[in-house]
């Protein structure tokens, strides 16, 4: 989604796939892949923030430039309740240090914010706007990002009802009471089902006007990054994690469905507010690397629930003991592939390992599933259907033939 927004034109997005990119390493499919082009924000970094210190000049001019705009964008959406990430303002760049929400004063790795303004600290100055503005076009006029974004496009959705299992990546919002959440939508409010159709419209919407469609473009943001997305569904603490050492203020409180979906209860409702059997089938989401190490299951809700996300990036690793997992979904019913990392190429080449897994099959079958028995069975009859009655309509004279 984040990656979505940034082809689409959003610039906090831009900012982030920048940022995120830049701290894990991936800086080559900015610059080999897609063409993008970091000189002109590495040449400004180095001209205006400091060297010598735990962060790089790079990253606290991508840092600032980022809490600028996210702050731009919830100023604009009073609805959104995110006032507590307005963070910028509480910095005193003096003493280092900045306030947080539980009132607690915190030092900073950096106390070097020669852009920020205290008396309007969102506003962007003269170079850092035509720093943006730049990189903003870069992303949209990228043709191999436009190629790979709109693919996901074609092929995706917010969510996706598929043989009686409901799938999607992070959660349907819920409260602590196993009641939807309810969001302001432009002019109404709207929770379950509807809110997550609303998501998908929005996001559609931001490709379709790519660079026009303001309020389009903001909600792809929010999705990436909101508490009550269905994308997200956690607080997101980027600023403490950018700036401060103290890792304790780095928890990201995550939306109740998470904890409430670890019983079948809740489960059951999510499935029949998308119109199926509460028992007859699954979710299926991710999102939440699993802590195998842990002795956390991928398999919850007396199995109403597969967490498919064991996290395959390499930075999870430590955290899950695993490197994610495959779900198989066959004639024979369901299975859940754990792989164990990848070691080293050298490992692969000289000892012959390679990313081994192992098969967990959960869900058997009496019978075989035949195509009838699926959902493109029932498109296969619905064909069948209709050219019986095209076949009808020729027949009894209601279509005329060619007129030979």
């Amino acid at each position: 989604m984040l990656w979505m927004g940034a082809a689409a034109g959003e610039p906090a997005c831009v900012v982030t796939v920048l940022r995120n990119n830049l701290r894990y390493g991936n800086f080559e499919i900015l610059e080999n892949d897609y063409g993008i082009s970091l000189r002109e924000l590495v040449a400004f970094a180095r001209a205006t923030y400091r060297e010598g210190e735990a962060l790089s000049p790079l990253i606290k001019a991508i840092d600032v430039l980022l809490f600028k705009l996210e702050g731009q964008l919830i100023g604009r959406h009073p609805e959104w309740d995110m006032a507590g990430r307005l963070l910028l303002e509480r910095i005193d760049a003096e003493a280092g240090t900045v306030r947080l929400d539980d009132g607690r004063t915190w030092p900073m790795l950096t106390s070097d914010f020669p852009t920020l303004d205290a008396a309007d600290p969102y506003a962007l100055t003269d170079d850092e706007r035509r720093i943006v503005d730049k990189l903003v076009a870069e992303f949209l006029d990228s043709d191999h990002l436009r190629r790979h974004v709109d693919f996901l496009y074609r092929h995706g959705s917010i969510y996706l009802v598929s043989n009686g299992n409901l799938l999607f990546h992070g959660c349907v919002p819920m409260n602590e009471d196993g009641t939807f959440t309810s969001v302001r939508c432009g002019g109404t409010c709207l929770s379950g089902r509807a809110y997550l159709d609303f998501c998908d419209e929005m996001a559609r919407r931001a490709w379709r006007g790519r660079g026009r469609d303001r309020e389009a473009l903001d909600w792809m943001w929010y999705l990436w990054i909101g508490f009550k997305s269905p994308v997200s569904g956690r607080l997101v603490k980027t600023f403490e994690r950018s700036y401060i050492e103290d890792t304790s203020t780095w928890a990201e409180p995550m939306n109740p469905y998470f904890t409430l979906t670890r019983e079948a209860g809740p489960c059951e409702r999510i499935m029949r507010e998308f119109g199926l059997s509460p028992t007859g089938g699954h979710i299926i989401n991710g999102h939440t690397p699993v802590k195998t190490k842990h002795g956390e299951t991928p398999i919850r809700a007396d199995g109403r629930l597969l967490v498919i996300d064991g996290g395959f990036c390499s930075a999870y690793h430590p955290k899950t003991g695993i490197a994610g997992y495959t779900l198989i979904y066959s004639s024979r019913g369901m299975r859940l592939k754990a792989h164990e990392a990848f070691k080293s190429v050298e490992d692969a080449l000289t000892r012959n390992l390679d990313i081994e897994s192992e098969t967990d099959f959960f869900a058997p079958v009496e019978q075989r599933i035949m195509v009838s028995d699926t959902d493109t069975g029932d498109e296969i009859r619905e064909q069948i259907h209709d050219l019986r009655r095209l076949l009808d309509a020729y027949r009894t004279g209601l279509l005329p033939t060619s007129g030979r």
